[in-house]
């Protein structure tokens, strides 16, 4: 009986490992998103993540929530000094996210300033 019930768990953590594995390697899809960054900000009480908003549109159903992983610091600093400016957002999405990753399932991995709308609104 005790066999038994050691092999169970062992195929338990094999699948949980798996699982996870897979949540976090694995991506559903990943493009570009274009848009006024509107938010960007440092978040949490326990576990800290980077979070953030552009803007795509007038209404709030335009809105793109994303996050960055902790990993990504020039992303995060190019965030930081780009607030309130046009911002092309190359991001990828995972199936689910871990709760320590951050609060989307979108992860931006490179950002590049939209010069040409942010001149126009000048």
């Amino acid at each position: 009986m005790k066999k038994f019930l050691l092999k169970v768990l062992g195929i338990a953590v094999l699948l949980f490992i798996a699982y996870a594995v897979f949540i976090y390697f694995a991506k559903y899809s990943e493009g570009i998103r274009a848009g006024e960054l509107v938010k960007f900000s440092h978040k949490g009480v326990i576990v800290k993540t980077w979070e953030g908003e552009i803007s795509q549109g007038v209404s709030e159903a335009q809105i793109f929530k994303f996050s960055v992983e902790s990993g990504e610091t020039q992303v995060i600093e190019d965030l930081q000094r780009l607030q309130g400016k046009y911002v092309k957002l190359h991001y990828f999405e995972r199936f689910k996210s871990f709760f320590w990753l951050g609060d989307t399932k979108y992860f931006i991995t490179k950002v590049v300033e939209d010069v040409e709308r942010s001149n126009r609104r000048l």
